[in-house]
C-alpha cells in the first residue's frame, strides 16, 4: 500500500511540474525570444481593465507605497522635487527605485515600472550631478556632435540614480523670448532646432542600420527612453506667456513648430509630452486632429503620448473642474498616460466609469496600453528592470565635467570686444596686479544654473557642486594676479583700487514656466547699477548669465566687452576658458538680440526686423594663452 501511495504521489508530482513548466513556457511576453507583437499581445490577453488603467496613470513617487503600487497596478512614476535628501549619494536613488520596481514586479503580471524625472539639462534635480548648459545655450554651438554626446553623458547620470526615463529633451521653437522657457528652447530657428534633436539618439541610442526609422527605439541598460515635448507650438504663444495661446496657420504650423517632431520621431523617439498651450483656441491636451490625426496617423508615431503634469486637470478654470469629462476628451483626443498629481484616484476611477459606461470605447484603451507595453518591452525593463549600484559611478563623472565644460566655451557668443575694432578687450592677460570681479552672479552655482536645477525653479546659493565662475577665474589668472571680489562695489571704492580691469557677472535670477514670463525682460536690480558703477570707473567685460536675450542696449556704450553666456551651468571653468585666451570664442546667436521689448516678437525674416543683433552674430577671438 505504501509503495502504491509513493508511486501515486510520484505521477502527480511528474504532472504537476510538467503542467507548470508548460505554463511558465506558455508566458509568451516574459520570453525575450518572442517576437515584439506576440509578448505585447499576451500580456494585454491577460490584463483586466484595471490592470490597463493603471498602467495608463503615473503618479509621484510620495505617493507610491506598496499597497498602491499592488491595489492600481501603476505603470509609472515620477519625481517632482528632489528626492530622496538633497544630498544623498546617488546610491539611496538607485535604492528607491529599485525598491519601487520590486513592488511593481510583485503585482499579479509583474509589469515593471517606468521613473520619470526633468532631466532636461543633465539630471539636475539630483545632487552632485553634471549640469549641462541649457538648450539655449547649446543651441548657440551648432554642434550635433556635442549635443549628442550630451544626450550619452545624461543618459548615464539618469540611469546612475536607477531612473530610466527622461522628460527630454525640450523641441519647442521659442519665438518669443517673454516666454518664461524660452531657456529650454534650442533657437527661434526649426532648422537649428531640428538639427539639435541628435540629443535623442544620445539618450536612447541611434537606430541600426537594419532598424525601423520611427519604431520606438532604446539601446540598452545604459540608455533611457527620452520625450519630446511639448506638442505643440508652445514657443509660439501669444506675448510669450506660457501655456497661453498660438495663434498660426496650418502651413506656419509645419513649417515652425512642427519640423523638430519630425526628426525626434524618424530617430526613434519612445514618447511625446503634450503642452499645457492651447492652438488657435483649442487646448493640445484635447486636440484630437493633431494628436491621434497627425502625429499618430500622419507622422506613423508608435511610442506613447504623455500628458503634462496636471495637464488633464487643466483643461477647465478653475483646475480639475468637471474632471471626467476633462479625462474623457483628453483620452480620446489621443493621450496615452496621465502624468497625475495626487488626485490619481479620482482619475483612475474616472477612466473606469468612462470605460464601462461606453464613453471611452475599450478599444482606444487597447491602442494606449499597446504603446505604453512597446515602450517598455523595446528598453528591456522585461529582462533587466533592476539597476545596479555600480552605476552610480557615473554621476558627475570627471569625463561629463570635462564635456559640460566644453559645451561651455562653445555656448558663449561674445557681442562686443573693445570700444573700437583696433583695440579689443579679450582675450584678457592673465598676468597683472590686480583686477575686480563684481556682480551678484559671480560666486553662485545656482544663478549658473538656472531653473530646473535641484528645485523646480532652481535658486540662490552653491546648491550643488561646481564651479563657480569667480574661482574660475582664481584658478586661471597667474598666482601673482590678486583677484578680488567685491558684489556691487562703488565708483568711488574703485577707482581707489586701481584695478587693472573688471569682470562683471549678472543677469537674471532662477525660474522656469510662467514665473519666468516676463513682459519687460530687464535685467533685475543691482545688476544694471553694478555694470554702471563698474564700467564708467574701469575697463570691464560684462559676462550676462540669462535665460533669453534681454534689454541691453542702454549699457552697452559704456562697457568694453560683453559675452552673453546664458545659463552655463556647473562647469563655469568654460567661461574662464574663453575669457583669458586657452580657447577662441566660436558662439554664434541661435536667437535675435532685440533693441527694445516694443519689437517683439520678431524673428529673422519678419518685415519688422530690425536687431541690436541679429540671428547667426557673433564675434570670434583666437586662442593666445598669453601671460
Amino acid at each position: 500500500m505504501a509503495k502504491l501511495f509513493l508511486c501515486v504521489f510520484t505521477i502527480l508530482a511528474i504532472c504537476s511540474w510538467a503542467t507548470a513548466t508548460i505554463a511558465e513556457s506558455d508566458i509568451k511576453y516574459k520570453d525575450p525570444k518572442q517576437p515584439l507583437g506576440v509578448r505585447i499581445r499576451d500580456l494585454m490577453n491577460r490584463m483586466t481593465l484595471e490592470e490597463k488603467i493603471g498602467q495608463m496613470t503615473q503618479i509621484d513617487s510620495s505617493l507610491a507605497t506598496l499597497e498602491v503600487m499592488r491595489n492600481f497596478s501603476i505603470g509609472s512614476l515620477l519625481t517632482t522635487a528632489s528626492t530622496p535628501s538633497t544630498q544623498d549619494p546617488p546610491e539611496a536613488w538607485i535604492n528607491m527605485v529599485n525598491n519601487f520596481q520590486r513592488e511593481s514586479l510583485s503585482t499579479r503580471l509583474g509589469i515593471p515600472l517606468m521613473y520619470g524625472i526633468d532631466a532636461v539639462h543633465g539630471n539636475s534635480k539630483v545632487y552632485n550631478a553634471t549640469i549641462f548648459p541649457h538648450n539655449i545655450g547649446l543651441g548657440v554651438t551648432r554642434d550635433v556632435e556635442l549635443v549628442k554626446k550630451i544626450g550619452v553623458a545624461t543618459a548615464l547620470e539618469v540611469r546612475a540614480t536607477g531612473i530610466n526615463y527622461a522628460f527630454a529633451p525640450c523641441v519647442a521653437v521659442c519665438r518669443d523670448p517673454r516666454w518664461g522657457r524660452c531657456f529650454e528652447s534650442f533657437s527661434e530657428d526649426p532648422n537649428i532646432v531640428r538639427a539639435m534633436t541628435e540629443i535623442i539618439p544620445g539618450l536612447q541610442g541611434s537606430i541600426p542600420s537594419d532598424g525601423r526609422l520611427g519604431v520606438p527605439f532604446v539601446s540598452g541598460q545604459e540608455k533611457v527612453a527620452s520625450c519630446a515635448k511639448h506638442y505643440v507650438g508652445d514657443g509660439g504663444t501669444t506675448k510669450g506667456i506660457n501655456a497661453n495661446n498660438t495663434v498660426i496657420d496650418f502651413h506656419g504650423l509645419l513649417s515652425i513648430h512642427m519640423p523638430p517632431y519630425f526628426d525626434a520621431v524618424r530617430k526613434g523617439v519612445t514618447t511625446i509630452m503634450i503642452s499645457y498651450s492651447s492652438l488657435n483656441g483649442v487646448k493640445m491636451h484635447r486636440n484630437t486632429p493633431l494628436i491621434t490625426g497627425f502625429l499618430k496617423n500622419t507622422l506613423k508615431f508608435r511610442g506613447f503620448v504623455i500628458s503634462d503634469f496636471m495637464g488633464i486637470d487643466q483643461l477647465t478654470n478653475p483646475p480639475h473642474a468637471n474632471y471626467t469629462s476633462s479625462i474623457q476628451q483628453s483620452i480620446m483626443a489621443g493621450i496615452d498616460m496621465a502624468m497625475i498629481g495626487s488626485n490619481y484616484i479620482d482619475f483612475i476611477d474616472g477612466m473606469t466609469f468612462l470605460v464601462k459606461n461606453n464613453s471611452i470605447p475599450m478599444s482606444r484603451i487597447d491602442d494606449a496600453v499597446k504603446r505604453i507595453l512597446r515602450v517598455k518591452f523595446v528598453m528591456g525593463l522585461f529582462e533587466n528592470p533592476f539597476t545596479d549600484l555600480s552605476m552610480a559611478k557615473y554621476l558627475g563623472e570627471q569625463d561629463h565635467r570635462d564635456l559640460a565644460r566644453e559645451a561651455v566655451r562653445k555656448s558663449l557668443v561674445l557681442l562686443k570686444n573693445g570700444k573700437s575694432v583696433n583695440q579689443p578687450m579679450l582675450p584678457l592677460p592673465k598676468k597683472l596686479t590686480k583686477i575686480l570681479v563684481a556682480g551678484t552672479h559671480a560666486d553662485d552655482i545656482g544663478y549658473q544654473c538656472g531653473g530646473w536645477t535641484i528645485e523646480w525653479a532652481g535658486k540662490s546659493g552653491n546648491t550643488t557642486s561646481g564651479t563657480t565662475i569667480l574661482s574660475a577665474v582664481k584658478n586661471i589668472v597667474d598666482p601673482t594676479t590678486q583677484v578680488l571680489y567685491v558684489e556691487n562695489p562703488t565708483p568711488d571704492f574703485i577707482k581707489s583700487n586701481n584695478f587693472s580691469y573688471a569682470i562683471v557677472v549678472t543677469g537674471e535670477y532662477p525660474y522656469s514656466e510662467s514665473a519666468g514670463d516676463s513682459q519687460n525682460l530687464t535685467i533685475p536690480e543691482p545688476g544694471p547699477t553694478t555694470i554702471m558703477n563698474v564700467c564708467v570707473s574701469v575697463k570691464c567685460v560684462v559676462v550676462l548669465i540669462s535665460g533669453r536675450p534681454v534689454v541691453i542696449e542702454p549699457y552697452v556704450p559704456i562697457m568694453d566687452a560683453l559675452v552673453a553666456a546664458w545659463l552655463p551651468g556647473t562647469e563655469g571653468q568654460g567661461v574662464a576658458d574663453v575669457l583669458f585666451g586657452d580657447y577662441g570664442i566660436t558662439g554664434k546667436l541661435a536667437n535675435t538680440w532685440f533693441k527694445t521689448v516694443d519689437q517683439l516678437p520678431m524673428n529673422v525674416g519678419d518685415s519688422h526686423y530690425d536687431p541690436l543683433y541679429p540671428l547667426g552674430y557673433g564675434l570670434t577671438t583666437e586662442p593666445t594663452n598669453r601671460d
